[in-house]
């Protein structure tokens, strides 16, 4: 029973970082597989079993995605705005 509670949390997890490969930045990327492995993670410890499992991971990668996607548009911002954090004017 053990063994086909990882093998369902692998395979959802797995699913979960195929479609962050559809994301668009890296930042957005790597957020919603750091996102999904850890909430799944999290629901498992929470729940115990393979649907607090695969929510979690669902609900993880959201958030996970979101933040990746703020980070990648304020590096994108800071890069082709003029931003220079150390060699910029003085006044």
């Amino acid at each position: 029973m053990k063994t086909a509670r990882i093998w369902i949390a692998a395979a959802a997890a797995t699913s979960v970082m195929t479609l962050a490969g559809c994301a668009a930045g890296p930042n957005q990327q790597l957020g919603t597989g750091v996102g999904a492995v850890g909430g799944a993670l999290v629901g498992n410890a929470i729940g115990g079993n393979t649907a607090s499992t695969v929510g979690g991971a669902a609900i993880g990668g959201l958030i996970g995605n979101e933040v990746g996607r703020r980070s990648d548009e304020r590096n994108y911002y800071n890069n082709n705005r003029g931003y220079y954090p150390r060699n910029g004017p003085t006044y």
